[in-house]
């Protein structure tokens, strides 16, 4: 690929009159030193097929450029940035396609090509790469989340990796480990699927405008397989639940999966069959703990599925059912381990 001719850092925001938008929660960063470092954080670029998420006025795309991607697919849902991204175009030599669109509905799966190895085998050279807006970033790595889960979207051709940037905070609740204060659910979300790392950390006034935090650059690789191998929707209300109440005893949160009536005595044997202390706080679970609640509340729903659409938010969805005699199967991980009462 022709090397791309030289583009002021922050010229093209001026040259085009661009400003952040307050209500797409825009910060761009402008300084080409951290836009590169930000791209070295995703690994060997070169010859890679990158799809960047939000390019703005294409600051991280000239350094995606520069690391030499052999494609790179910038989806940009504001179109007054078009023309700087056009420039960019025009000058990479074909390499860079430039689509009007939303990161939260645009299908990657038609621009990333198939994988000849299986998903257990390396990770294919595709990467996604943004400085996502903040009120964005969360709930788009969630849903994006499930589709590594199912294998769908930009992980239906493999294991394709994320580089991205969140509030200092949310960074490190995603990596955190068990015990530390910043652990909740997304922490537990995001750990199941992939292997996460905190890169370095970007202050906040080398933003343009400069936000009231910090930025944490995150890399994410999806696992080959998952520690919680269950579906997604039963992983992340059990996560859910459980951090319902982060500072009480993982029993308080646990409870909430089911009905009123029964709820004590159910959670009771939950954590039993599981062999988790219930006595825990939930950011104190170990992964290897987690799932084996998740594991236990999947065999009840195998006996019960009503129970699945149990919302104790929802009084609407309170079941009638005889529970007392429901003592769950324990999960094949914990059979060994796990003592079961017999009694209620």
């Amino acid at each position: 690929m022709p090397a791309c001719r030289p583009l002021p850092s922050a010229g093209s925001c001026w040259l085009y009159r661009l400003r952040a938008l307050k209500r797409l929660s825009q910060n761009f960063l402008l300084d080409p030193r951290l836009c590169s470092k930000l791209v070295r954080a995703a690994g060997q670029l070169r010859g890679a097929h990158v799809v960047e998420m939000g390019p703005g006025p294409g600051n991280l795309t000239r350094a995606v450029l520069e690391q030499g991607a052999a494609r790179v697919t910038v989806v940009e849902k504001d179109a007054t940035f078009l023309p700087a991204q056009q420039v960019l175009q025009e000058v990479s030599g074909g390499a860079l396609e430039v689509c009007l669109g939303d990161a939260r509905t645009f299908n990657m799966e038609r621009v990333f090509l198939a994988s000849d190895g299986p998903w257990e085998g390396r990770p294919p050279n595709t990467h996604i790469i943004g400085n996502l807006p903040f009120s964005v970033a969360t709930p788009l790595t969630v849903c994006w989340l499930e589709d590594i889960s199912l294998r769908r979207n930009a992980w239906a051709t493999g294991r394709t990796r994320l580089t991205l940037t969140y509030q200092l905070e949310v960074a490190q609740r995603m990596a955190a480990r068990p015990g530390h204060a910043q652990r909740c659910r997304l922490s537990l979300m995001c750990q199941n699927w992939c292997h996460v790392k905190h890169c370095f950390t970007i202050p906040g006034r080398a933003f343009v405008p400069p936000p009231d935090v910090s930025v944490g650059v995150v890399h994410l690789t999806p696992r080959a397989a998952p520690p919680v191998p269950l579906p997604f929707p039963l992983v992340e209300k059990v996560a859910r639940c459980l951090f319902a109440f982060r500072q009480k005893y993982c029993s308080r949160g646990a409870g909430t999966l089911f009905p009123t009536r029964v709820r004590d005595s159910l959670a009771d044997k939950l954590f039993k069959v599981a062999d988790v202390d219930p006595m825990l706080r939930p950011f104190q679970l170990t992964m290897a703990e987690f799932g084996r609640l998740c594991h236990t509340y999947n065999a009840i729903l195998d006996r019960h599925p009503t129970l699945a659409k149990y919302n104790h938010r929802d009084p609407a969805t309170e079941v009638d059912e005889d529970w007392d005699d429901i003592i769950p199967p324990p999960p094949p991980a914990a059979a060994a381990a796990a003592t079961v009462s017999s009694s209620p």
